[in-house]
């Protein structure tokens, strides 16, 4: 039968302005990549990450069946509507204990990165989350798979889920800010951006920097863009992978292995110049160049290109944590290189 589709309540229509951190949303979604907001209180990175759901491509079947599934053994369903047709948007509050995170308990029960499977999972506040709980999220992430160990038995739950978080760039939240001034010493907005280990930071494919919105944009009577025209672009990016990946495991360009890096990413002259300039510039680590080519191939898949070109590069470039203002000023443990030092983001 017909599967009933919700219609959004919530639309990228109501976000004004945020040029770049919606174009940044959007090719986000069209290669599945992990982000990073960072920005001042009230900037809208909340705003931002819950209408994610609204631009990410339509659930399939498999996915309806294997999301309602893991609530099922939640006991999260409703009755009236036992099927979840929308992809999950889950926000657990930085006091999470890691069993609440990953899932456990005497009877395993899925934790939230399980109920976010083929959705988003928000952490908001980032820094605040305690680092041993973002350290157990390093391997999920990885596998996309939870696995509980208890006497009783093995339980396995599935989470491949797109990984957003939100962050203020100091304590009290308005360093870089343009219209209010930031009351932390250097020395507090270092150890505040310390709080994120490199290693974590290194699981965000993408680091979008969220500006207040400014006067003209608020009072703008034009209607931003709305999810139904963004997702229709997102959708057809993914038809180009499900094209790429046929007959793999692998359904979007975030989820490509090193070793067939060189056979998705096929690039012109001008972009091998500039990913190799890219490269010199920020000393960027085996990890952070993979990085780079997967979304300059998201670029190319928006594009309808079948090859990575100049401009693709330049777009996955500014949205790298080393493109970062916030990150390259606060002078943060993984970000801009000393001289010498391997760059990490």
């Amino acid at each position: 039968g017909e599967i009933r589709r919700p219609e959004h309540i919530i639309d990228m229509a109501d976000v004004r302005g945020q040029v770049k951190a919606r174009a940044g949303m959007e090719l986000a979604a069209a290669g599945g990549h992990n982000i990073l907001l960072i920005g001042a209180p009230g900037s809208g990175k909340s705003m931002l990450a819950n209408r994610l759901p609204t631009i990410m491509p339509e659930m399939s079947r498999a996915e309806i069946l294997e999301t309602t599934n893991v609530y099922s053994v939640a006991g999260l369903l409703n009755k009236n509507d036992p099927l979840i047709t929308e992809r999950p948007f889950r926000s657990p509050h930085h006091t999470v204990s890691p069993a609440g995170l990953i899932g456990g308990g005497s009877i395993p029960t899925p934790g939230e990165i399980s109920l976010a499977h083929n959705g988003v999972l928000f952490l908001d506040e980032l820094a605040e989350f305690g680092r041993s709980t973002l350290e157990i999220l390093r391997q999920p992430l990885e596998t996309r798979e939870v696995t509980i160990s208890r006497a009783a038995g093995t339980a396995v739950y599935p989470c491949s889920i797109m990984l957003v978080a939100a962050t203020n760039p100091c304590p009290c939240g308005y360093y870089g800010a343009p219209n209010k001034k930031c009351t932390c010493s250097p020395n507090q907005i270092a150890s505040y951006m310390n709080r994120l280990s490199g290693p974590l930071l290194d699981r965000f494919d993408m680091c979008i920097d969220v500006d207040p919105v400014s006067f003209d944009d608020l009072a703008s009577k034009e209607k931003a863009e709305s999810s139904a025209a963004i997702r229709e672009r997102v959708e057809a990016a993914r038809a180009r992978q499900n094209e790429r990946f046929k007959g793999t495991d692998i359904y979007c360009n975030a989820m490509i292995p090193d070793n067939m890096l060189a056979d998705c990413c096929q690039m012109d002259e001008a972009a091998e110049v500039l990913l190799r300039q890219a490269h010199l510039r920020y000393g960027l680590s085996a990890r952070a160049f993979s990085r780079l080519q997967r979304l300059a191939l998201t670029s190319a898949d928006l594009n309808g290109n079948d090859h990575i070109t100049r401009s693709d590069i330049a777009v996955a470039t500014q949205f790298r944590g080393f493109a970062s203002k916030y990150l390259k000023q606060s002078g943060s443990a993984s970000f801009p290189p000393k001289q010498g030092r391997k760059e990490n983001s």
